[in-house]
């Protein structure tokens, strides 16, 4: 044993408790830090992810939405809003996501080129979250985004009449 300047004993077999969790308080808030941070880097990154993806799908409907109406005829007008929804997802950055292109006419289904049809574009597809395991099975776990646009068929496109008499 040794004496302190203060004159009591300390036993160097047995540390100082205060000295012992000197610090202590600074890597338990670093953990805390840790633990709190990552879950909350992973959630703004995920909405951020998702955020592009229903920018990219609103995009894609709107762009697919003019090109079918520009088009010479429904099966052109299809061709080319697939292609150019693929354009507007690769833009964002999904060049690989799954994307399904749903158009539909009113007044009339069968041709959706003639008269005063309104044709409504819906594009559906989704964004995978990322850095989430797939622990419940069946893949990578996604959001589900879809988007729909109306164009009036007159909008971007004359509609040829029939001479009168």
């Amino acid at each position: 044993m040794s004496h302190r300047p203060d004159s009591r004993p300390v036993d160097r077999r047995r540390p100082d408790r205060r000295r012992s969790e000197t610090g202590s308080a600074l890597v338990e808030l670093c953990w805390l830090g840790i633990l709190l941070i990552v879950p909350l880097l992973w959630i703004v990154l995920s909405v951020f992810e998702v955020q592009r993806g229903a920018f990219a799908v609103t995009s894609a409907a709107r762009a697919a939405g003019r090109a079918y109406a520009l088009a010479p005829n429904d099966a052109v007008g299809l061709a080319r809003a697939e292609t150019v929804v693929r354009q507007a997802l690769a833009d964002q950055g999904l060049e690989d996501a799954p994307v399904r292109v749903a158009v539909s006419c009113t007044p009339y289904p069968a041709d959706c080129h003639s008269g005063t049809s309104v044709i409504t574009v819906r594009v559906f597809t989704s964004v995978d979250i990322a850095l989430l395991p797939a622990v419940l099975g069946g893949g990578s776990p996604s959001f589900a985004l879809d988007a729909s646009h109306t164009v009036p068929i007159g909008r971007y496109q004359e509609v040829r009449r029939e001479p009168l008499g």
